[in-house]
């Protein structure tokens, strides 16, 4: 049956993705709320071109409360994908973040709450930043969640993880939803609280309810513009404009990718699937992944006369290793990662080579911006 849906933020990267997905396979009525960031889609006024033309799309902030009440009565489902989008960037830009992430969720599930509407359904957009450090295993102390690493350990290029209790190096674990939650910035603490706000109100007001951790979500679409997230468009977005990825530590940081088709699957799951009811959900390959390889992949793919450069430089709050425990999302809803990496970044490369001539590389913009506020060394 047909449903009228709601997207906040469906105009970008996995909204756009998840529009095409809800229109054309699944049948549902589809409007887009989005505010077109300068900082993801350019100067424009009107939507990027890949967006469905079968969606009504309005343009507005979740920040506007009398324009998002209009879009929000007449929606049954509602996927909150609107979003300030990068964890060094939140660090300096605090308030916008705050604004637009934790006040623009109030926004939402005030109206939710306060008014008249035809909600069946609210699938939350989290994400695993909010976990920090990932699950790890000590030799001596067992299973333990460490922290992040002190200064003076960066400073002395020491990279990987110590055990909180005994202090010797631990080895990484996959990540369950059960790992205590350690946000190590201004983003992950705004993607903290939406999830609570939401999981909260949805439980005191019986709204079925559901918050997926995304972790590194990649593929067509991603943001060039946007060099303070993506790393697999940064690194695309360097080689294609005849530089060499940048990486910082050792390269030997390892993360969990997932392909923007794999979380659309998780996102429909979500919304479909009754036993998704008031649950929070990890969505990822499930497959760790080096930045190193992340690089050297690319950079192979693009232009393999280039060299990553390791320069061993450091973010302050930038964690070593997390990588989805995926069993949950398997067990509870059936998904199952359909893209492997290789494959998924041929796709990626793809999309973004016929827009080589406009591509605008602001990496080192990005870099110059946190080493003077203090959060690269």
């Amino acid at each position: 049956m047909s449903k009228n849906i709601l997207i906040t933020g469906g105009a970008g990267f996995i909204g756009s993705h998840l529009v095409d997905k809800l229109i054309e396979e699944k049948g549902h009525e589809v409007t887009v709320f989005d505010v077109l960031e300068e900082q993801v889609h350019g100067k424009r006024e009107r939507p990027p071109n890949y967006l469905n033309k079968k969606a009504k799309f309005i343009q507005g902030s979740v920040t506007d409360y009398k324009k998002l009440e209009r879009v929000v009565k007449e929606s049954e489902i509602i996927f909150h994908l609107a979003a300030m989008v990068g964890v060094g960037q939140s660090m300096y830009q605090i308030e916008k973040y705050t604004r637009n992430n934790i006040l623009g969720t109030a926004n939402l599930l005030d109206i939710i709450v306060n008014s008249e509407n035809r909600l069946e359904k609210l699938v939350i957009a989290s994400s695993n930043t909010i976990y920090g450090e990932g699950k790890s295993k000590c030799n001596k102390c067992g299973i333990v969640f460490p922290n992040l690493r002190e200064l003076n350990q960066l400073e002395n290029k020491d990279w990987e993880l110590n055990c909180p209790k005994c202090v010797i190096k631990v080895t990484p674990l996959h990540t369950d939803e059960n790992k205590p939650l350690g946000s190590s910035s201004i983003y992950a603490l705004s993607k903290q609280a939406q999830e609570q706000m939401s999981l909260l109100i949805g439980n005191t007001y019986d709204i079925n309810t559901t918050a997926l951790r995304l972790f590194l979500v990649y593929g067509p679409r991603q943001a060039l513009s946007n060099p303070y997230t993506g790393v697999c468009a940064i690194f695309s977005a360097r080689l294609f404009s005849g530089k060499p990825p940048i990486i910082f530590e050792d390269g030997f940081q390892s993360r969990d990718f997932v392909n923007v088709k794999d979380v659309c699957q998780a996102l429909i799951l979500a919304m479909e699937k009754e036993a998704a009811r008031g649950e929070v959900f990890n969505v990822g390959s499930g497959t760790p992944i080096t930045i190193k390889e992340v690089a050297e992949i690319i950079t192979n793919k693009i232009n393999p006369k280039l060299k990553p450069v390791y320069n061993q430089q450091y973010r302050i709050g930038d964690i070593r290793h997390c990588v989805a425990d995926i069993s949950k999302i398997k067990d509870k809803l059936g998904f199952k990662p359909t893209v492997k990496f290789e494959k998924g970044i041929d796709e990626l490369i793809d999309w973004i080579k016929p827009q080589v001539k406009n591509i605008k590389d602001d990496s080192q913009k990005a870099i110059k911006e946190l080493k003077e506020k203090g959060l690269l060394k």
